[in-house]
């Protein structure tokens, strides 16, 4: 697709084709300066900065971070684990996910349909740091009735942009 022409609503927001083009420099280098941006989609600082801020107080951009490599942190042990819950009460799922978001090692949380409640994204050094995290804290939690995990072997794709 095209950006010729292009213009998307998105809940109380309207993104022409800048922003959307402002939207994918921003998702791919967020360190670059106004004027390297103005350069790139040909123009003015304040026009970019001022596209940028609404942005921001639209709540399409919603934070700015740093990427980390993994292996030079030592957290490079991906694994996938599927929880699945004894018994789906309010109760129960808004207790797990409080509990789980106090998780350091779970990077991600997504509750979903199927065969499992939830998938948690977690990274520890290794094989005997997952076992620990296991033992000590995620089978900790109530009401967690089975878990499956996956650990990765290579990551093919791993993109934070979201496109648009």
């Amino acid at each position: 697709m095209t950006l010729a022409g292009l213009t998307r609503k998105f809940v109380g927001m309207k993104l022409d084709k800048v922003d959307i083009e402002l939207i994918r420099l921003l998702q791919k280098d967020s360190k670059k300066t106004t004027k390297q941006y103005a350069d790139a989609l040909h123009l003015s600082k304040t026009a970019v900065y001022e596209r940028i801020k609404r942005l921001e107080r639209n709540g399409v951009i919603t934070q700015y971070t740093a990427l980390v490599d993994k292996i030079k942190v030592g957290r490079d042990f991906m694994v996938l684990c599927q929880i699945r819950l004894v018994q789906h009460t309010k109760e129960n799922v808004l207790k797990f996910e409080r509990e789980v978001l106090q998780l350091d090692e779970v990077s991600e949380c997504f509750h979903v349909g199927g065969d499992y409640d939830y998938i948690l994204k977690i990274f520890v050094k290794d094989m005997k740091s997952y076992r620990e995290f296991m033992v000590t804290k995620l089978t900790a939690i109530a009401n967690i009735g089975n878990t499956q995990s996956s650990f990765v072997i290579n990551e093919v794709k791993n993109s934070p942009s979201v496109h648009i």
